[in-house]
C-alpha cells in the first residue's frame, strides 16, 4: 500500500501546497482517494487518471471536499476518457445533498451522482470494503459530522490510520493503534490557546500516535501561516518514533 499526498495544507490551499487529498494505491487495483480539497483534482491528473478511483471523504467542509464537482466533470465529460463505470463513493450522511448543490445547475436543485458513483454513508463498527482495502470509520470530533479513518489492506495486514479533521478524543487512539503509518492533523502547531472540540496541536498529534503505539507519525493539515518547525518540536515532545511533515508530493510507503 502506498499513499501520495496530493495537498494536506490546513483549512485553504497554500502557495504550493492543496488542501486535502491523499491517494492511496494497491496493486492491480482501483486507488482510493481520500478527501479532494481545492487544488487536489490538479495534482491527481499528474499521476493517476481521475476515472479510477474510488472516493472517501472524512468530512464535508469545503478544504476537504470542493474538487468534487471538478471530478464529476471530468469523469462525465472527457471527451476522449470518460468513466466506463462507476465507482465507490463512502462519506457522512448528507454527502449526496451537500456535493449534489455543489455540482448543480441551479438554486435549490442537486445533481444526481448515482450515474458515475456509488455511494453509502460511513456506519460507525462497520468494515467497508474498497477491493483489497477495508475501511473503518471513527467517530471525530468537529464542527460537523466528521470521521477518522482507519484502512487495512487485505494481502499484508498493512495499516493506515488517517485523523481527518478532529479535536482531541479517544477514538483517535483507536483508530490509530498500533498503525504502520498515521497521518494526523496538526491544525494549532506549537500552540496550547485554541477553540476546543475542532483541530489538534502538534503536542497533542505526538500523544495520539505515542498512546496508539504507531510506527511511524506523518503530520499534515497544517495551514499556510503554520509554524511547521514548531510544530514538529511540539511533536516530537510526546512522540520518540519517526515523525514527517506531510508535505504536497511526499510517497509513503506503508
Amino acid at each position: 500500500m502506498k499513499v501520495t499526498i496530493l495537498g494536506s495544507s490546513g483549512s485553504l490551499g497554500g502557495p504550493t501546497n492543496p488542501a486535502s487529498g491523499y491517494l492511496v494505491t494497491t496493486d492491480n487495483s482501483p486507488a482510493v482517494l481520500m478527501d479532494i480539497g481545492p487544488g487536489v483534482l490538479g495534482k491527481l491528473q499528474e499521476i493517476q487518471d481521475p476515472c479510477d478511483a474510488h472516493v472517501v471523504l472524512s468530512h464535508l467542509h469545503a478544504d476537504h471536499c470542493l474538487d468534487f464537482p471538478s471530478l464529476l466533470v471530468w469523469r462525465r465529460f472527457h471527451p476522449t476518457a470518460p468513466a466506463r463505470g462507476r465507482n465507490l463513493c463512502f462519506g457522512p450522511s448528507k454527502t449526496l445533498t451537500h456535493l449534489g448543490r455543489l455540482s448543480a445547475d441551479g438554486p435549490g436543485e442537486i445533481d444526481d451522482m448515482s450515474d458515475t458513483f456509488a455511494f453509502a454513508p460511513w456506519q460507525i463498527g462497520e468494515q467497508h470494503i474498497l477491493d483489497r482495502i477495508s475501511i473503518e470509520p471513527f467517530e471525530a470530533v468537529h464542527p460537523v459530522e466528521s470521521y477518522s479513518l482507519r484502512l487495512t489492506e487485505h494481502t499484508s495486514g498493512r495499516t493506515l490510520a488517517y485523523s481527518g479533521d478532529t479535536g482531541w478524543t479517544d477514538e483517535l487512539i483507536e483508530c490509530a493503534r498500533g498503525a504502520d503509518l498515521f497521518l494526523c492533523e496538526a491544525t494549532w502547531c506549537g500552540g496550547e490557546d485554541f477553540p476546543p472540540s475542532m483541530h489538534l496541536t502538534g503536542h497533542q498529534a505526538g500523544r495520539a500516535a505515542r498512546l496508539a503505539g504507531v510506527k511511524k507519525l506523518v503530520l499534515v493539515h497544517i495551514p499556510p501561516w503554520g509554524d511547521v518547525d514548531a510544530t514538529l518540536e511540539a511533536a516530537r515532545s510526546e512522540f520518540d518514533g519517526p515523525i514527517e511533515i506531510g508535505s504536497q508530493g511526499l510517497v509513503l510507503e506503508v
